[in-house]
């Protein structure tokens, strides 16, 4: 296990179709679907209805900088800050700047959607936050508000820009895709790439919505997605033997202004070189996205436990984390928390 994704909190600030699809927008397109597809009985979007954490659930950041520093010492080389959506947590800069002085830690990332980042880009850049990743599924202003239920495209665009002015590299953005819905922006969205020489990453759409509401028949497959990238931008692939954990497959443009990364991990599962694991805010590992099992280390870092017996647990953990995901499987079950709780 070499990387570390800490999430700070389950709060979001954006009610994303594929995450908490909690407005109308989402049940209509939602309801389109369903009866279209699977029956023709009215469809009702009833979304799980999470009661976010109490902050003495949250772990401090003291708590949150041993754990790092512990799992840094097995072995976790980059660390990612993530959400929910980590700028809603109060002083987000003094927990980067502590994760930032551990020996060991050799990346220090953040994803967050990006509304929030500008305001406090430069004290984060100044704490140690060495790379960024935005959320960002659509450049047309009305369709952005339909997948993330907010208006806030141009306070992401301004983020994204701050970013790269600050010297933030790579400068990473990621689209979920999702047929009918953005999937007709996919060439707009990779322009957008070459232009602003990003890492663009397309994500296929995951069983992880609060409202349980995915089919698979929404899923644009990655070798789909790259077919049509290719066709139109001639994108040459990135060797990338030395890395072969990362989860995106990249591919350049020719003149080598920026890149593109497929992640399918519905249509092309790449379990078998995981090197990831999951803190939640409240102190669970996952040892998967879509672990069913959490394991509460809150008790041992609250509790007395020493550094040893932290490392020692984690150790067993590791020792036993899943072969794979099983999406797409008869005996597949849905994690019972969505993806703003479980951290990305």
């Amino acid at each position: 296990m070499r990387d570390l994704r800490v999430s700070i909190t389950d709060r979001c600030n954006f009610r994303c179709l594929y995450c908490l699809p909690e407005t109308e927008q989402a049940a209509n397109f939602y309801r389109t679907k369903f009866d279209a597809v699977r029956n023709p009985k009215p469809f009702a979007l009833t979304p799980i209805r999470y009661e976010w954490k109490p902050r003495a659930d949250l772990l401090t950041f003291e708590e949150i900088e041993r754990f790092v520093r512990i799992s840094v010492s097995l072995g976790i080389e980059k660390v990612r800050v993530t959400g929910g959506e980590p700028m809603l947590r109060k002083g987000v800069e003094t927990l980067v700047g502590k994760l930032a002085a551990i020996p060991g830690v050799q990346d220090l990332a953040m994803t967050t959607n990006g509304q929030l980042f500008a305001a406090k880009a430069a004290v984060l850049r100044a704490a140690g936050l060495k790379r960024v990743s935005f959320s960002m599924d659509s450049l047309d202003r009305a369709n952005f508000q339909k997948l993330t239920g907010r208006d806030g495209l141009a306070e992401v665009l301004a983020g994204l820009d701050t970013a790269r002015q600050l010297g933030f590299g790579p400068v990473k953005v990621n689209a979920v895709v999702i047929r009918d819905l953005n999937d007709h922006e996919l060439e707009a969205l990779a322009e957008f790439a070459h232009e602003r020489d990003l890492s663009f990453r397309f994500i296929e759409f995951m069983p992880l919505d609060s409202s349980r509401a995915w089919q698979k028949e929404l899923v644009v497959p990655g070798r789909e997605i790259l077919a049509r990238l290719r066709a139109r931008f001639g994108l040459v692939p990135v060797d990338q033997a030395g890395n072969p954990a990362e989860t995106a497959r990249r591919w350049a443009f020719p003149d080598g202004r920026g890149e593109i990364g497929i992640i399918a991990p519905v249509s092309e599962p790449f379990c078998g070189h995981c090197n990831r694991l999951r803190l939640t805010a409240d102190g669970k590992l996952r040892t998967c996205l879509f672990s069913l099992a959490e394991h509460d280390f809150r008790p041992l870092l609250r509790g007395g436990a020493s550094d040893d017996d932290l490392a020692a647990r984690l150790i067993e953990l590791v020792t036993h984390k899943e072969a794979g995901h099983r999406i797409g499987q008869p005996d597949f079950v849905q994690p019972a928390r969505t993806m703003s709780c479980i951290g990305g």
